[in-house]
């Protein structure tokens, strides 16, 4: 035996079979991290995305009373003055109460309503609509059957409708739009699950004896589930405008409670004397909604391998590599 077949050598690579989740986390964690700070828009969209959560989580705690407290002799003084106290920077309202203020535990309203009703209809549909896409027959026409029964009703017409017959009420509105959201996320995941079905690797599950279970939270879940959460942040958007549609006509969020499409309803009245009142609110929904969709748009290539090397390259060389190649065509 020479020399060189004594020294033992060490795999460098895992064995086949071996697990090495922790790594892989790590890595895909690294990945997703790069190729949001190489794109500066997402990136932006991501920060005030998650100070808007922050703002909803800690927020009310910090401005205690002062969305609640009157004080007539300041009603209705104009932003961007800080005589009357740091926290009546935007303003005040009729009631002489801090717009500042009021924005934060609106915010918290707002938000509790939009994400649960996403979290719900996703869940549901996702669910469903991968049960009926992997087992096919009649399980997905009864499936596909009652999500057009629930489309064929305008979702926000049916809100309005179900919510004058009932209180309305937080609750109520979060399972009102919760179900009309479910056929989206049903139908999507329908759709993937039956084109996975056929594939090679699950027909290998089956032949290894994997349960059908099994097979979709193993093997069709991952690889549904980055679509479903372009579609959820999507829908986040749709979501907390008909909220704020419906708080706007009335028969939303009530007061006591403020959500940030009753302000603006609350404010309509004032806009030539107090414009501030409507302003505010509605520039905080058009900042929520574009950095959810800039956000959705970005997930939507990242988590496409044929798309994702566009995040990869400078933004400098991508415009250049996108003008030359509309030259040569």
């Amino acid at each position: 035996m020479t020399q060189i077949d004594q020294v033992p050598v060490k795999p460098t690579t895992p064995i086949v079979g071996e697990p090495d989740t922790e790594n892989s986390v790590k890595r895909t964690r690294s990945l997703w991290f790069r190729l949001l700070i190489n794109d500066r828009v997402a990136a932006l969209a991501a920060g005030v995305l998650g100070v808007v959560f922050l703002t909803a989580i800690f927020g009310p705690m910090l401005v205690g009373e002062l969305a609640t407290r009157i004080d007539l002799d300041n009603s209705n003084q104009p932003p961007f003055t800080l005589a009357h106290g740091w926290a009546n920077v935007l303003g005040t309202d009729p009631l002489g109460r801090s717009m500042l203020a009021r924005l934060i535990v609106a915010c918290r309203t707002t938000l509790s309503v939009a994400v649960p009703a996403v979290v719900i209809s996703a869940v549901i549909g996702s669910a469903v609509g991968m049960w009926a896409g992997f087992y096919r027959g009649w399980r997905e026409t009864v499936a596909m059957r009652i999500a057009d029964v629930i489309m064929s009703f305008p979702s926000l017409l049916l809100a309005v409708v179900v919510l004058y017959v009932f209180s309305p009420s937080a609750a109520n509105i979060v399972l009102v739009l919760a179900i009309t959201r479910i056929p989206v996320y049903l139908r999507t995941a329908r759709a993937e699950s039956a084109e996975l079905a056929s594939r090679v690797f699950v027909d290998a599950a089956r032949t290894f004896g994997a349960g059908a279970t099994s097979i979709i939270g193993r093997h069709v879940l991952p690889i549904v589930l980055p679509t479903l959460l372009t579609v959820a942040t999507l829908d986040f958007c749709y979501v907390m405008l008909a909220e704020s549609s419906l708080s706007f006509l009335g028969i939303g969020i009530q007061p006591p409670d403020v959500s940030w499409g009753l302000m603006v309803s609350q404010g309509r009245t004032y806009l030539h004397t107090a414009w501030w009142l409507s302003f505010f609110p509605g520039l905080a929904i058009v900042i929520t909604t574009v950095s959810a969709t800039i956000l959705a748009a970005w997930a939507r290539i990242a988590t496409d391998p044929g798309q994702r090397w566009r995040l990869t390259v400078p933004q400098k060389s991508l415009a250049k590599f996108t003008k030359s190649g509309k030259a040569r065509a």
